[in-house]
């Protein structure tokens, strides 16, 4: 089959891996991808598509081309998705990455793009739910996978460091980032670390978004918490086999990423509930998870640096859960949803 993705930009970030692995997969089962991206998208992915880039600053329906299927995304690459299947370019089928009207701005704009195509794609259950409820679409589900690069290398006992507990910290400044919570997790982990001085806080940054935002730097400058600006996956791996505890605060997300991750590379998680994480997150059983109403993160982490056989179970669990995330299986249910929309 002939894919046509409108992307506007594969910088670091939950959305865009998935973007990437969908795409990458597509075309190393013999589909041709075209990633159509406007002038100035950043890339900071290994991509295996054909990549177009236009000359202007947005997509026109003019840089289309003709394929079977076109696949938008973000809300705003949905109108000239729309524009270029009524051309006669391909059927427009959108993966809905998140459901935008309930976290982002311009939501006059975004809740009306879902009633343009009935052809969704969805991440979670949940998202599936909020989309059925206020749109009446059922839409189909493609999951999340984790890249085979994220491995448990069982350095922990090897490193010789103190207790590490690592989170995700984005840049803030001139982003929408207050679904992720980020003032509530640096408070819960100041909590964790005056109750527990030997531990170690570390905060995760894509390079990018660290050296041009004034208040990570600012944090780091505190001297308070470690920070790692991995340039690579296999980076980042090392990051998330290093942490003993991995901490996520987000409260909206469709899929949830960085949590499952880390679970994949045998840390123990401590997570706040986000809706998509309850594909894979079970109370007690792989992880700890709370609401956020509940104020408990830090009582959770603490928990879990106290009761090393608590941690070492959830842990083991958490990665053999894991497993079943792959981006292989990711790629073939969105193959055969295709082909359903096609039939």
């Amino acid at each position: 089959m002939r894919f046509t993705f409108p992307i506007l930009t594969l910088c670091h970030g939950g959305a865009q891996r998935m973007l990437v692995e969908l795409t990458n997969g597509l075309t190393a089962m013999g589909h041709q991808v075209v990633i159509v991206m406007p002038i100035h998208g950043d890339v900071s992915y290994e991509i295996h598509s054909a990549l177009h880039r236009t000359d202007h600053t947005v997509l026109r329906e003019s840089d289309f081309p003709f394929s079977d299927v076109i696949v938008s995304n973000f809300y705003t690459t949905v109108p000239v998705s729309e524009a270029a299947s009524q051309s006669g370019k391909g059927l427009h089928v959108r993966l809905s990455l998140c459901y935008e009207p309930l976290f982002l701005p311009e939501n006059h704009v975004s809740f009306p793009s879902y009633n343009t195509t009935p052809r969704l794609i969805v991440l979670s259950k949940w998202q599936r739910d909020i989309i059925a409820l206020n749109h009446g679409i059922t839409a189909s589900m493609v999951p999340v996978g984790i890249s085979t690069i994220f491995r448990n290398q069982h350095i922990r006992h090897k490193l010789q460091e103190p207790m590490n507990i690592t989170a995700i910290l984005r840049k803030v400044e001139n982003g929408f980032s207050w679904h992720r919570e980020q003032d509530y997790l640096i408070q819960q982990l100041d909590i964790v670390k005056q109750n527990l001085p030997h531990v170690t806080v570390n905060f995760i940054s894509p390079p990018d978004e660290f050296y041009t935002s004034e208040s990570l730097q600012q944090l780091k400058a505190s001297g308070k918490y470690r920070f790692f600006t991995p340039l690579n996956d296999e980076e980042l791996n090392y990051h998330y086999n290093g942490a003993d505890i991995f901490v996520s605060s987000s409260i909206f997300d469709s899929g949830s990423l960085p949590g499952l991750e880390a679970m994949r590379c045998g840390a123990a998680l401590a997570t706040v509930y986000s809706g998509g994480n309850m594909e894979y997150a079970r109370h007690e059983q792989n992880c700890l998870l709370s609401f956020r109403y509940e104020n408990r993160l830090a009582g959770d982490v603490i928990r879990l640096v106290q009761d090393h056989v608590l941690r070492v179970r959830l842990a083991s669990q958490g990665e053999a859960d894991s497993n079943s995330w792959t981006w292989a299986n990711s790629v073939r249910k969105l193959e055969q949803t295709i082909l359903n929309f096609l039939a």
